[in-house]
């Protein structure tokens, strides 16, 4: 593999120009795709397989004129106070505002309140309108939804508290905000302090733009979602920064150590982006695999996040070697600079086979990696045993971690939608929000509307229900859809309780009547997304564990250091549970972090969190314990070689995590609930593993180990295929000369 890259990146840097073209035409190209792709609808969270989609395609197949994918719209009113809905003028109001949205052109149908039974509270002060349209909400023409704009404004002029709720409101897509650019220029200013160069600092933001650009503008020509363009938006970033970081960072090695221009990116490529590539396939597999759950969305996200990362791998390994043909000296610090190439010729004869991570750190001066690691090597068990306790007690509160899938009601007070929430929560019940659609399939049954009546009588009589529709049959009368209203809210676990309860009891109803009941709605098909999703995390658990050991077994040749490395990662993904739990569910800082409603944590967060955090957490990994590695097979004492990884590496792995931390927190402060879970889950994630688990648990655990890190049973030697992920054929005489560095022509200089 380093042989191959070191002619990549050869090839990159001597056809730099040709390189860059072709990069700028994938990315002009992408683009146009993206901007004549229609807008993408948001993803819906069914589930092959389950009782709510089996409902959902016998409600198509037996009520063809009622398609479930259909968009509709909830118009909620509520009287000023003191007054009634139905008082004369606010009723006249309401009549005007239903009878205008129903006269447009997509419209199905536009429910009067004051014909439909139910559908003004008890107490008078409430009433919903329930709008049917006779398209999906992706194609809703802007006409169709500023009319519903249009009623609002009718009715709060009208003195009336009008929102808007239901699928056609299609919020608008956030790709980023104020927070994430801040996370940016966050980045931005740790690359000016690792590197101290301008040119340095910019290369990898440059790089990871492209990258992105070419990801995210491809996921959206092919129609995907926001949220899952968001996410891979998010990784992209982050990985394609750091990725960019460790390589440039390689590259200042290469020419602190006497090498030229050409010979420095070759060998930077075939070192540090051997690591890149490895980091990015386990980050790619660990994403791709959560296609093996089974949910459509799931799937979506994983492939979209694992391209993007493809990508990301792709442009460090070539875009960026040929950028750094334009930028020879320009990267470089104003010392090295300075210091010309006699002083790099001296720095080459004595650095050896193991250079510095960054600039002139391949010199003997102790930095504060090297300082931080002769701590943790002098007293390993303590560091180790407050390490481990440490996050162990952060992971405390995911033991009382609960899934669900969060609706309007998580959606902050300044939306409409969660305005409607809480209007009919407040005019209805908290059920009203979460109603459940009870399929009755009697065809069967000797009695369809017998059978019906017994469905029925036997909702209305489970407790937790308050109220039941009467059956409305099909055109064949045989198969009937009741209505059953929680007495709790969707996100209710007493909610998911009654599901059960009421699929239980339809095992009576078919003993008697012949009938199969089943139970379908929003609310239902949340509750067994949070099922299957639940039931599937220990085993996709055990699956990317067991992917990780396998992987660095052969990265490293050893048994114990992919063990520790494993467990280091589960470690790392249970406090990150913890911090999600204390956050969304117990409400610990949510005023701060903008959390407006505590409830389950999103159902997909865990499992996607754990394919995303390996991944990650193995970049580290590699990175750190690599350097360690190859100060060891070069004769270095454990400890010692422990101490010269973190002298090369620390620095650049330090920088790398804080740059990733800022990119992920940039999204917390963005409106979609699932995406600011996924920048909390991330940032707290890398920060416990690149700074709790490799910084300090890693070191520990080596130093206790001693030359038994490093062991692997003969048989297994044998076995093992030689991956040289440190580059260890160039250096023992690679595949060109290394030249000493000569003046190099500079094309741009900074």
């Amino acid at each position: 593999m380093a042989t191959f890259l070191y002619r990549l990146g050869r090839f990159s840097f001597r056809r730099r120009r040709l390189v860059a073209l072709l990069w700028v035409v994938i990315l002009a190209a992408c683009a146009f795709a993206a901007a004549k792709a229609p807008t993408a609808a948001e993803d819906g969270f069914s589930m092959p397989g389950t009782e709510s989609q089996k409902a959902f395609d016998l409600l198509d197949q037996r009520f063809p004129g009622g398609n479930s994918n259909t968009a509709d719209a909830r118009i909620v009113f509520v009287a000023p106070k003191g007054q009634k809905v139905t008082a004369a003028a606010n009723k006249a109001a309401v009549e005007k505002i239903v009878a205008n949205v129903a006269s447009g052109s997509q419209v199905k149908g536009a429910l009067n309140p004051f014909d439909v039974a139910g559908a003004v509270s008890k107490d008078g002060t409430t009433a919903y309108s329930t709008i049917s349209y006779d398209v999906q909400s992706i194609d809703l023409t802007d006409a169709t939804t500023k009319a519903l704009e249009d009623a609002a404004k009718e009715g709060r002029d009208a003195g009336l508290t009008v929102e808007l709720g239901g699928s056609a409101l299609v919020p608008d897509g956030e790709l980023g905000g104020t927070t994430e650019l801040v996370g940016v220029a966050a980045a931005a200013v740790v690359l000016l302090i690792t590197f101290g160069s301008l040119a340095a600092a910019g290369l990898p933001l440059l790089t990871a733009i492209v990258g992105i650009g070419v990801g995210v503008a491809s996921i959206v020509a092919l129609g995907m979602s926001t949220t899952t363009t968001t996410l891979a938006l998010m990784l992209g970033l982050a990985v394609g920064i750091d990725y960019a970081l460790f390589i440039v960072s390689r590259y200042r090695t290469e020419r602190a150590d006497g090498h030229s221009a050409e010979e420095a990116v070759a060998r930077a490529v075939g070192t540090a982006g051997s690591a890149v590539v490895f980091a990015g396939l386990t980050v790619v597999i660990a994403l791709a695999g959560l296609s093996v759950v089974g949910i459509p969305v799931l799937t979506k996200m994983g492939l979209a996040a694992a391209g993007t990362v493809v990508i990301a791998v792709l442009v460090a390994i070539t875009l960026l070697p040929a950028l750094l043909g334009f930028f020879q000296k320009a990267v470089l610090s104003r010392t090295e600079r300075r210091a010309g190439s006699g002083a790099r010729g001296r720095q080459r004869a004595r650095g050896g086979a193991v250079s510095g991570a960054a600039g002139s750190a391949g010199s003997a001066k102790p930095n504060m990696g090297t300082r931080w690691a002769r701590f943790v090597i002098r007293r390993p068990l303590a560091v180790l045993v407050l390490g481990v306790l440490g996050l162990g007690l952060i992971s405390v509160p995911a033991l009382d971690l609960q899934l669900g899938m969060p609706g309007d009601e998580s959606k902050p007070t300044s939306t409409t939608q969660r305005r409607a929430y809480d209007a009919l929560a407040d005019g209805f019940g908290p059920g009203f929000n979460g109603p459940l659609t009870v399929v009755v399939d009697a065809k069967g049954s000797d009695g369809p509307k017998a059978a019906a009546a017994q469905a029925a009588k036997q909702l209305s009589a489970t407790d937790g229900i308050v109220a039941v529709t009467p059956p409305a049959f099909n055109e064949a009368g045989d198969t009937a859809v009741l209505t059953a209203v929680p007495a709790t809210g969707p996100s209710s676990s007493d909610t998911t309780d009654l599901v059960h309860t009421i699929r239980d009891e339809a095992g009576g109803l078919k003993s008697q009547t012949g009938a199969t009941m089943l139970v379908t709605g929003t609310t239902a098909v949340n509750v067994d997304v949070s099922q299957k999703l639940d039931d599937a995390l220990a085993p996709y658990l055990t699956l990317v564990v067991g992917l990780a050991f396998l992987l660095l077994m052969i990265v490293f040749r050893s048994l114990l250091v992919p063990l520790k490395a494993a467990l280091g990662f589960l470690l790392s993904v249970t406090a990150s549970f913890g911090v999600i739990v204390a956050v969304f569910q117990w409400g610990w800082l949510a005023d701060v972090l903008g959390v407006e409603q505590t409830g389950p944590v999103m159902s997909i967060t865990p499992i996607f969190l754990i394919g995303v955090v390996f991944g990650l957490a193995m970049d580290y990994e590699v990175f750190l314990v690599t350097r360690m590695r190859e100060a060891y097979v070069h004769g270095e004492r454990p400890g010692e070689a422990i101490v010269a990884g973190f002298r090369h590496s620390a620095r650049v792995v330090v920088a790398a995590a804080v740059i990733m931390i800022a990119v992920f927190a940039g999204f917390i402060g963005m409106n979609e609930s699932m995406i600011k879970m996924m920048g909390l889950g991330l940032a707290s994630a890398v920060f416990f593993d690149a700074f709790v688990v490799r910084m300090t648990i890693v070191p520990a655990v080596l130093a206790l180990l001693g030359h038994r890190a490093w062991w692997l049973p003969r048989w297994l030697e044998k076995v093992v295929p030689q991956v040289d992920v440190e580059g260890e054929k160039l250096t023992h005489g690679g595949p060109a000369a290394a030249p000493v560095a000569e003046p190099d022509p500079d094309p741009v200089r900074v």
